[in-house]
């Protein structure tokens, strides 16, 4: 499915959760299962700083906490406060090469409501998962 309007104005209700006291940076995921249910994530720092959670794998992990498994995912729109859309971090990525489809649409965007869009794939081109490992 293509990116629709609403998609922004859910983000941004995600993103009004960010616990982001150290770095003042928020963000907000809007993830989207196939069967059209709806999972929001926000970021939530902590003061030992890889202790912290971002907001895609916020969403992810309720996702899968719920009943989701990998690849019911339909897509995934991320929100910042910056002068451009951000995209996922490393850490993020991996997690959504492990659980969702490599065409699986990722939104980028920002407080202006710019918008860059990519998949999965594109933004880990190359990675692993256990989609890989010989079972």
């Amino acid at each position: 499915m293509a990116y629709q309007p609403h998609y922004f104005s859910e983000v941004r209700k995600a993103q009004e959760n960010a616990y982001a006291p150290y770095s003042h940076f928020k963000v907000g995921a809007y993830l989207r299962t196939k069967d059209g249910k709806a999972y929001y994530g926000c970021n939530v720092e902590n003061a030992a700083y890889p202790m912290a959670i971002c907001a895609e794998r916020s969403s992810l992990v309720s996702a899968i906490a719920d009943g989701y498994r990998p690849d019911d995912f339909e897509s995934i729109t991320v929100t910042v406060d910056a002068d451009k859309p951000s995209s996922p971090c490393g850490a993020c990525r991996q997690v959504m090469k492990e659980l969702c489809e490599d065409d699986m649409p990722v939104y980028m965007t920002n407080h202006k409501g710019e918008m860059i869009e990519s998949t999965v794939g594109e933004l880990l081109p190359l990675g692993f998962s256990g989609k890989d490992l010989n079972k």
